[in-house]
């Protein structure tokens, strides 16, 4: 663990000239401000850096607007963007009236999380891996006005180029839809920049541990990352897109973590792996079904029986319920199966080490901020734990052959974030236990979600809709 201290010295040793503070707004983007090392020193951990909220996303109107960031040591690493020496550190929120955390801070919201997690005795650490999805493309066009509205991706791997003039000479190396996971070159064109990226995630702090090409065509791949303790997940997850995003532009090349950016082709997703610990002891593992604990069971029960609230953190854009449709890999069913990726909550098959036993939430994608979402699912399993929610029997078919009457009788996800945003109003009690969401964040966050996103969806013409009904 690294002191206030141990970043100042730093600082001095390697004449850094330029600290970066980032922290995260409610809707999961980074924001940034930059200070002159003798800006910082050992109070600004403690006692914060005095900012102004007033513009950020979800937070309070301009008459409470004054915040502080207080810098944790443990996250710190030199941005290997910046052409000048600049030291990065993640931030938490300060209420600078009271000396409070900031009630609306995700990365506030996520520690309360933890806290309440050791209050109740059940454990004193949950893990969490993500597995966030990206595609890469070569170009990005896209605009919405009075008269028009459009989208263009491209991507020299995409499969609708495989007729294409204008490459110089079309080699003819596109992955066919549903059938990119793994190829080698020539077909995987991006190798060697998803090893920067890689490699630029372990020099930001990240532990790293492999990257591939995914299932869709236009160039969708994945990097991967040890699993954290939940805080830190979330903030190598936010280095991750961060440093993903940057070596693509650096290369000319762009990324986008929407789920569904291509039609008729497999999402990106954010498969999440979870797990309980204490006093360095794994909890999940035992002698019920696919080695789990009794715990776990009950942890998944919790995650299954809220999971509709759930997505309204876990998968909180409109186009997340694009990707959420049978047909693509995508977990639609709200059911648990060992090994089994057509159930929403997977038992991964880890061998005999309990440490590795955990089991896998399949519907989450990464437009979700992780500080809430990682938070939320904790929340969820925490209920099902003190309450003993028995998840039903496992279903260790695949889903995706089921008939319809037979997929009638399986619980399934919402089909909008408006559908989603509904059962989070309905159900969030166990997210307020404890203290970890307030009543103030989550209606905040429903509010936001349907004045920016879901209301303004609704109100535009589609293109689709053009060819559907203009000769009507």
């Amino acid at each position: 663990m690294a002191t206030p201290q141990d970043v100042l010295n730093l600082i001095k040793e390697q004449n850094i000239q330029l600290i970066d503070l980032k922290f995260v707004d409610l809707p999961g983007t980074w924001q940034h401000l930059t200070l002159y090392h003798d800006q910082i020193d050992e109070s600004s951990f403690n006692e914060g850096v005095p900012f102004d909220g007033s513009s950020i996303r979800g937070w309070k109107a301009i008459n409470e607007s004054d915040m502080t960031m207080v810098l944790d040591p443990n996250t710190a690493w030199i941005d290997p963007f910046m052409a000048e020496p600049t030291l990065s550190v993640v931030c938490s929120i300060k209420e600078p009236r009271t000396g409070e955390p900031y009630s609306r801070c995700p990365r506030t919201i996520a520690q309360k999380a933890v806290d309440y997690l050791t209050s109740t005795g059940i454990g004193d650490t949950a893990f969490v891996g993500p597995e966030a999805e990206f595609f890469i493309f070569d170009d990005v066009r896209f605009d919405q006005n009075q008269h028009e509205g459009y989208y263009h991706v491209d991507s020299i791997e995409g499969r609708w180029n495989s007729g294409r003039k204008e490459e110089g000479g079309n080699l003819g190396y596109k992955p066919r839809y549903k059938e990119g996971y793994f190829p080698v070159a020539p077909t995987d064109t991006s190798q060697d920049l998803r090893t920067e990226m890689l490699l630029t995630m372990a020099k930001c702090g990240v532990p790293i541990e492999k990257h591939h090409h995914e299932v869709a065509t236009g160039g969708q791949c994945e990097l991967g990352f040890r699993f954290g303790r939940l805080v830190e997940a979330a903030d190598w997850l936010m280095t991750y897109k961060y440093c993903i995003k940057n070596v693509a532009k650096k290369h000319g090349k762009t990324v986008t973590f929407m789920p569904k950016p291509v039609f008729n082709d497999n999402g990106s997703g954010m498969h999440t792996h979870q797990s309980i610990w204490k006093d360095g002891q794994p909890l999940f593992a035992g002698d019920q079904y696919a080695g789990l604990s009794q715990m776990a069971l009950h942890y998944i029960g919790g995650i299954l029986k809220h999971a509709p609230a759930l997505l309204a953190f876990t998968n909180p854009t409109t186009n997340s319920y694009k990707r959420l449709v049978p047909g693509f890999e995508a977990p639609v069913n709200l059911a648990y199966s060992q090994g089994n990726r057509s159930a929403s909550v997977r038992i991964p098959l880890s061998g005999t080490n309990p440490k590795a036993k955990r089991l896998e939430f399949r519907c989450p994608d990464a437009t979700s901020n992780p500080y809430l979402a990682f938070a939320a699912m904790l929340c969820a399993g925490i209920d099902g734990i003190k309450n003993q929610i028995d998840p039903g029997e496992p279903l260790d078919v695949d889903i995706y052959d089921l008939s319809p009457e037979e997929l009638a009788k399986i619980p399934s996800t919402p089909g909008s974030l408006e559908d989603a945003l509904e059962c989070l109003e309905k159900d969030h009690d166990f997210l307020t236990v404890g203290g970890v969401f307030t009543e103030d964040l989550i209606n905040t966050w429903i509010q936001y979600k349907l004045d920016n996103e879901v209301n303004p969806m609704r109100l535009r013409p589609h293109p689709y809709e053009f060819s559907l009904y203009y000769d009507c």
